[in-house]
């Protein structure tokens, strides 16, 4: 079972893909003008509540919603993920990312947009966003399959299997380091449970709390790790030159990939890139649907934001950091332990508990967030009475998440994420030209001094 996921997950990332996310991605940043470049001061200034009205349909704020929509991507995506971008596409598989991070801001600019522009209700008459209701509203019920086929792969995506995974792997490699299989096995165990108990007294209390909890979290998670990366690279700042060098040339060489295939190092970017900050995916329409925002473009703007901090900025910070201490040459190890690797080199002694500290407060902030996600595309499926009881198959989940291999649980979720990415990108790509007339009357109206 586990080969034929993996297999099926390297499949679907094929040119279809990559072709519907970077050049629908690209399509969005030339269609808006270059907004991502163009607004990101008006953005900026959006995030900080100027605009913002209570009294708007809608449960969460904007800000709310983007550190709700933050917390599920500046996650495990940018510590583990990047070093697994490093160990398949080598170092310029960064460049790719960050390639797919721009496009990426305007991709989300235009499914957020659409999100508040195309709200619908659920069977409880609860004004809802995402893309099954973009589809719904703004294509029609032809295009409803597309609907289905979203929410379906995002029940099973949008599990928190990897965020268990690795978490599970750091505390066992910084503070248990079992000397058996048979501990290290019962350790796994013991560690999702705890996992699931601590993510249950929140999610259980719907996406307020969630969103309640991520706004405050968000800000401490990105600050220390930051702060960490920040000490490591300071002590490499002669060679970091080198480095972006590096990731440049070998981003059209492919020399650190078997047979220099610049090919599987785009992938591998993109891939990487799309798990990280999931523009194109369809997760952040799903909570910035929530914002109380009657402004749909303003809630595009603020929605842009989020691949901007997740990639460029947190994504870039690791790579940074593994690249400079040269344990990805060194080093067989992958995903998080690579990075825990480059973290206790850099700083020794110190520097592994303090990844593991943000390692806790990243997979945790994601499991909040995911779980929220995959609750809502089981209210579009089957009404909001059941949805509920997709929050108990969740919990359990973390657990199997924590004893499964790593293989297996990255296929899993990055082929899910590429069949969600399919109706998403498609209704964006349909509905682009009514974002780009919402855009137009938008700052018109800003220009005339009209909210």
């Amino acid at each position: 079972m586990g080969e034929i996921i993996v297999e099926f997950s390297n499949w679907i990332w094929g040119p279809p893909i990559l072709v519907l996310l970077l050049g629908g991605g690209t399509f969005f940043f030339i269609h808006s003008g270059f907004i991502p470049f163009r607004k990101m001061g008006h953005a900026i200034e959006l995030l900080r509540g100027k605009y913002d009205d209570d009294l708007a349909p809608g449960q969460i704020s904007s800000r709310q919603a983007l550190s709700a929509a933050i917390a599920s991507t500046v996650g495990l995506g940018n510590i583990s993920g990047v070093a697994i971008a490093l160990n398949m596409g080598g170092p310029g598989a960064i460049f790719w990312m960050w390639i797919a991070a721009f496009v990426g801001m305007a991709t989300k600019f235009y499914t957020c947009s659409l999100a508040i522009m195309y709200r619908g209700k659920d069977s409880n008459g609860v004004i809802q966003g995402g893309p099954m209701y973009v589809i719904d509203e703004g294509m029609g019920k032809k295009w409803k399959f597309l609907s289905y086929i979203f929410c379906i792969a995002g029940v099973i995506g949008l599990l928190a299997i990897f965020q268990a995974n690795q978490l599970t792997a750091v505390i066992q490699a910084v503070l248990i380091q079992p000397d058996t299989l048979e501990e290290t096995v019962r350790n796994r165990w013991i560690i999702g449970i705890i996992m699931m108990l601590l993510t249950a007294t929140v999610i259980l209390g719907g996406i307020k709390r969630i969103a309640a909890v991520a706004s405050k979290m968000v800000p401490f998670m990105v600050g220390i790790y930051f702060f960490t990366v920040i000490l490591i690279v300071f002590q490499y700042l002669g060679d970091i030159p080198d480095m972006f060098k590096l990731i440049f040339v070998d981003a059209f060489t492919g020399n650190a990939v078997m047979g220099g295939a610049v090919g599987s190092v785009i992938i591998v970017g993109a891939r990487r890139a799309a798990f990280s900050n999931e523009a194109g995916i369809g997760t952040a329409p799903m909570v910035h649907g929530q914002s109380k925002n009657n402004e749909p473009i303003r809630e595009g703007l603020i929605a842009m934001l989020g691949p901007f901090i997740d990639t460029i900025v947190v994504c870039t910070l690791t790579a940074l950091a593994i690249l400079l201490t040269g344990v990805w040459e060194s080093t067989e190890n992958d995903g998080v332990k690579l990075t825990l690797a480059a973290f206790e080199m850099g700083i020794p002694y110190v520097g592994k508990y303090l990844l593991m500290v943000s390692v806790l407060v990243f997979a945790l902030s994601t499991m909040f967030t995911y779980s929220y996600y995959g609750h809502k595309c089981m209210n579009y499926l089957f009404g909001a009475n059941k949805a509920d009881y997709y929050n108990y198959f969740y919990l359990v989940t973390i657990v199997v998440g924590a004893v499964a291999s790593l293989d297996v649980v990255v296929s899993l979720v990055d082929g899910m994420y590429a069949v969600m990415a399919f109706p998403n990108m498609i209704a964006a790509l349909y509905l682009a030209p009514k974002v780009k007339v919402a855009t137009k009357d938008y700052f018109n109206r800003m220009k005339s001094g009209s909210k």
